[in-house]
């Protein structure tokens, strides 16, 4: 259990160290942008890895039991998270890494006008919704890890955009929320159908059964 405590430290303070002003800044600058994106990049590959081999070598802890009925949190909740992810990885996204607001047109385009940070809230919610079901230690650590990461990365991206782009920061906030849905449900913002597409709907629902299928393999453990 030792083991995947530290690989959730890397990990999860791993992403928050390097990536906070002041020690990405520095190091960006000494040895430049792009460089300094993939050393993060494989030092976080590599904490990921070492913190999924060990959830999946952890001893089974039990905190609280969970009814069989629960279980179908997950297989509710993943369907949207699967579409948000795709939704982040197919249109230009202001929030992500070496991005910024559009100075014209649409600066909220498709599903960023759910949520301007729908691929943390993807891993979010996916968190979440196994954190519940998995009521042992090596769950609470590894899904809450990951909750706090992607939940706190939000706060955290707003805070970086806001002060270096207090203008274009402004005008996504006016038609986006950091919650799904509340600039949605508030009348900031008017979601369409288009906005969505069947094709991502295929990609999300292609995703959804690819885990389904593939989930004793990734995690060494069975849906139920």
């Amino acid at each position: 259990m030792t083991n995947l405590v530290l690989a959730v430290l890397a990990f999860v303070g791993g992403h928050f160290l390097l990536s906070s002003p002041p020690v990405r800044g520095p190091l960006a600058t000494l040895i430049g942008e792009t460089p300094f994106s993939g050393l993060y990049s494989a030092l976080m590959l590599a904490a990921f890895v070492w913190m999924a081999g060990a959830f999946r070598a952890a001893p089974y802890v039990p905190l609280w039991s969970v009814p069989p009925a629960a279980h179908m949190i997950p297989v509710l909740v993943m369907p949207f998270a699967c579409l948000l992810l795709v939704g982040s990885l197919t249109v230009r996204n202001p929030t992500m890494v070496m991005q910024s607001v559009a100075m014209s047109g649409d600066p909220a385009p498709g599903l960023i006008k759910v949520t301007r940070h729908p691929m943390l809230w993807a891993f979010a919610l996916w968190a979440l919704a196994h954190l519940i079901v998995n009521g042992e230690v090596a769950a609470l650590l590894l899904f809450g890890g990951i909750a706090v990461l992607a939940l706190g990365g939000t706060l955290a991206i707003d805070g970086k955009r806001r002060a270096r782009d207090p203008e274009g920061f402004a005008r996504l906030a006016s038609l986006t929320s950091n919650l799904p849905l509340a600039a949605v449900i508030a009348g900031r913002a008017r979601m369409r159908f288009g906005d969505i597409g069947w094709w991502r709907l295929g990609l999300a629902a292609l995703l959804y059964v690819a885990l389904i299928v593939g989930h004793s393999y990734i995690s060494g453990r069975t849906l139920m």
